[in-house]
Formats: structure tokens, C-alpha cells, sequence
């Protein structure tokens, strides 16, 4: 019988494909254009030929519109960029009228704005500490002092910032100079009760989530739950969106629905429309932070 040294210094060695599994470098690829053959090919071709591993794919071919939507992660050379594949895939961008971007590892900085309500906040805190936000949340702002606390429990920066309608202009410089402190890529309105104004909502296009129950536009006001009550609802949800200029109307990025029945009365419903709420939102972060979301004129292509 042959004994095998436990401690043995060779099975502690890492395998060649441990070690160039370690060192590949990953990326996105998102592009959107109109539906031709050869698109896929292309792209697939100009990775091979660069020594990159596919490692997932997925692509949406709208008939009605007539275009291709497509995402690829994939990983490979340290000598990579995301500039450097841009310059290198113009010639094919160019060739098929591509809108398309790259994207590598480095995950989005994120500031969340919010008001009086605080359990969207409080469940973005939770996932991002536990790494599962997609994002890293750098500063908390509002324009109420009540979550002070929560935020710097977790060691982010709190920024008060009251808004009245004589120092709405002024509060929303303020937000802009922060988004450019911070080096923000993206802005999270977790119940955030302010109305943005056209300019700001242009400025932070596309780049700015809003949170809302999804009982509107019927049941508007201050005690929603209270009117979904009264009528009887039988499903209570939430809707998570880009903010654009058309107040609640930008293109949606997830929605979540929780079915109810005549027992809830209105302090239930609003829980469990608080669920839903953080639920979506969450999603719709995570979801823009790893570049599955795709803007489609009014609508998005979601790569879940």
C-alpha cells in the first residue's frame, strides 16, 4: 500500500486553469440596432479573435420594431479595456449602425435620495452590505434629517438637503454638485416625495430610478392605501422606473404584485405594498448596476 503525504507541497499548487481564470479580466457588451444578418457572428468573431471566453449571452429580437438587443459578459486578456474594445469594435458598430457601449467590473457608485419613509432605504443598505445590491451606495441624501441615523450606522455620508418652493432651484443644484462629488453613475429615488423639475430630470436622464406604488394614476394622494381600501383592491404593487420629465411615466424597469383580499385593511396594505416597493426597487438596481437594463425608446429590454 502506497501512502500519500497530506501536506504534500504539489496539491497545494493552484491548476493552469485555476490561474488563468484568476487573471482573465471580465467585461459587458450591451448594443441595441436594427434586426440584419450577421450581427451575432460579428460580435461572436471579433471576441474569439481576441481571446476572450464567452461566458453569457442573451438577445432579444423585437419583430414589431424591428431591431436586435443584445448582451455579452465574457472574459479574457488583462491588456483589455473598456476604451480599447470600443476603439478596436467601431469598424463593426459603424457597419450595423450599432448604439453600444462596454463595460468592465467596476461596479456604479450609487446616491440615494429619500424622504420621511424608510424601508426602501433600509433594504438597498441591507443588499449592499451584503453584496448582493450590484452597486456600492456612497452618500444618502434628503430632505428630512429622520434617517440620519440608519445611514451612518452603515458609514455612509448623510447630506440634509430642505427643499421648500423658494429653495427647490438651490436644493437641486445641490444634488447635482453631489452626483459630481461623489462621481455618481446613478441616483435612487427611494421614496424620495419631492417632484424633480424638467431640467433636472434631462440632466439625470437614464441615469436616475424612481419607486412608486402602482395604484396610480387611479388613486392619487397622500392616503393611497386608505382609497385602495375603500375600493376593494385586490392586488397591491409596485413600480420601479427611470425618471424622466413626465412625472411616474418613464420607461419601467420592474414591477412587483402581491395578491390581497378583503381582510387587509389599510395599515396591512401598506405594508405589504412596502414589500413590494423594495422588492422592485432593489431589482431595478441591481439590474441597471450589471448593464441588463436596455432602453428601448419608452420601454426597456431586461436581461434578467
Amino acid at each position: 500500500m502506497t501512502l500519500v503525504a497530506t501536506d504534500s507541497p504539489v496539491s497545494t499548487l493552484p491548476k493552469p486553469e485555476m490561474l488563468k481564470e484568476e487573471q482573465a479580466q471580465k467585461f459587458v457588451l450591451t448594443l441595441s440596432c436594427v434586426e440584419r444578418a450577421g450581427i451575432v457572428q460579428a460580435v461572436t468573431t471579433f471576441l474569439f479573435e481576441r481571446g476572450f471566453n464567452i461566458e453569457e449571452h442573451q438577445q432579444f429580437d423585437d419583430g414589431l420594431r424591428q431591431t436586435l438587443h443584445l448582451r455579452t459578459a465574457f472574459s479574457g486578456p488583462l491588456s483589455y479595456s473598456p476604451e480599447r474594445l470600443e476603439e478596436e469594435f467601431r469598424a463593426i458598430a459603424d457597419r450595423f449602425e450599432m448604439k453600444f457601449s462596454f463595460h468592465d467590473q467596476t461596479k456604479k457608485r450609487v446616491l440615494v435620495m429619500v424622504s420621511k419613509f424608510g424601508h426602501c432605504l433600509n433594504d438597498l443598505i441591507f443588499r449592499w452590505r451584503g453584496g448582493s445590491l450590484g452597486g456600492d451606495i456612497v452618500v444618502v441624501a434628503s430632505n428630512h434629517e429622520t434617517h440620519r441615523a440608519m445611514a451612518e450606522a452603515a458609514g455612509l455620508p448623510f447630506v440634509y438637503i430642505p427643499v421648500t418652493p423658494d429653495t427647490k432651484a438651490d436644493a437641486e443644484q445641490r444634488l447635482l454638485d453631489l452626483v459630481e462629488e461623489y462621481n455618481v453613475d446613478l441616483v435612487v429615488l427611494a421614496r424620495y416625495m419631492q417632484v424633480l423639475s424638467d431640467d433636472l430630470c434631462r440632466a439625470l436622464e437614464g441615469r436616475a430610478i424612481n419607486i412608486h406604488h402602482s395604484f396610480l394614476p387611479g388613486f392619487k394622494g397622500a392616503r393611497p392605501y386608505h382609497q385602495a381600501y375603500d375600493r376593494g383592491v385586490k392586488l397591491v404593487g409596485a413600480t420601479a422606473h427611470y425618471v424622466t420629465a413626465d412625472l411616474d411615466e418613464g420607461p419601467i424597469i420592474e414591477q412587483e404584485v402581491i395578491r390581497v383580499d378583503h381582510s387587509y385593511g389599510p395599515t396591512t396594505l401598506s405594508t405589504v405594498g412596502q414589500d413590494a416597493e423594495a422588492l422592485a426597487l432593489s431589482r431595478a438596481v441591481r439590474w441597471h448596476c450589471e448593464h441588463r437594463v436596455l432602453l428601448d425608446q419608452t420601454s426597456t429590454v431586461v436581461f434578467r
